[in-house]
């Protein structure tokens, strides 16, 4: 799951810290969006980015596997909910192929982490 030493807080979880990274700079590349998107696509990746490490940090308060789990498979969910948006982004020639491209290896890396993270309570 994580290293060796005494996991005590949500944010010493490398998966947490990535999310919040991509989250940050989704916030940081929505900036450029068009205002007239404001509550609109910009919001709506905005939300389902900030959800995932939000979900990771409320599963790990949890007391049981079956509810770590399900705080932690929603904030998988938040990560394709998020990488969906960043498509549309594309698509509506927000950000670039290459922004884009950044973005979803960002998602897939926090998505690996959460399965990997996920794994010994599916098995417990």
């Amino acid at each position: 799951m994580e290293d060796s030493k005494k996991i005590t807080s949500f944010n010493q979880l490398q998966v947490w810290q990535s999310a919040q990274e991509w989250a940050v700079l989704i916030y940081k590349i929505t900036k450029t969006f068009s205002k007239d998107e404001l509550y609109g696509i910009t919001s709506q990746v905005r939300r389902s980015a900030t959800s995932v490490s939000a979900n990771i940090a409320e599963g790990f308060g949890r007391r049981t596997n079956n509810d770590k789990l399900h705080f932690y498979t929603m904030a998988y969910g938040s990560v394709l909910e998020t990488q969906n948006f960043l498509y549309l982004s594309q698509k509506l020639e927000y950000i670039d192929e290459n922004q884009l491209r950044d973005l979803i290896d960002m998602g897939t890396s926090v998505q690996r982490l959460l399965n990997a993270f996920m794994r010994p309570l599916k098995n417990a």
